[in-house]
């Protein structure tokens, strides 16, 4: 709970409360993504969000050469099988991936981002709004 502290010295009320009204309220804060992180990491799922933010850095490279290391990177933590960090995805998807490797473009994770958001959405993030951890910063804002 230590740690809820230091959150809550960075984190305007406004961004606490925020967080419970959306998960892109969530998202789109620095220190939200910290916080979620950590209850996910309570879950043993960390790695939804740490793909989905890898994705929304990868979609920000214009270089071809640096997107294509990026892409290697991403596939091989979250996307191939037995991946340290391998995110719950169909096999289509994992195998269009794969096939998008070779000419990685922007929207190469496109659709497992997609999923992954939706299992995060309707899965983790209401769990996250019940959890200790949320209600604790909800309480002292």
């Amino acid at each position: 709970m230590a740690y809820l502290s230091s959150v809550l010295t960075r984190a305007p009320v406004d961004d606490v409360v925020a967080w419970g009204e959306s998960i892109d309220h969530l998202l789109e804060c620095k220190t939200g993504q910290l916080v979620f992180e950590d209850f996910l990491r309570t879950e043993y799922s960390e790695e939804n969000l740490l793909f989905w933010l890898a994705c929304e850095n990868y979609k920000k490279i214009t270089r071809v050469t640096e997107m294509t290391v990026a892409a290697k990177k991403i596939y091989a933590e979250f996307v191939q099988v037995d991946a340290p960090r391998q995110i719950n995805i169909d096999c289509v998807t994992r195998e269009e991936i794969m096939e998008n490797l070779s000419q990685p473009e922007p929207n190469c994770f496109e659709r497992a981002q997609r999923l992954i958001y939706s299992l995060m959405e309707n899965d983790c993030y209401p769990r996250f709004l019940k959890s200790e951890m949320y209600q604790v910063l909800l309480e002292q804002a």
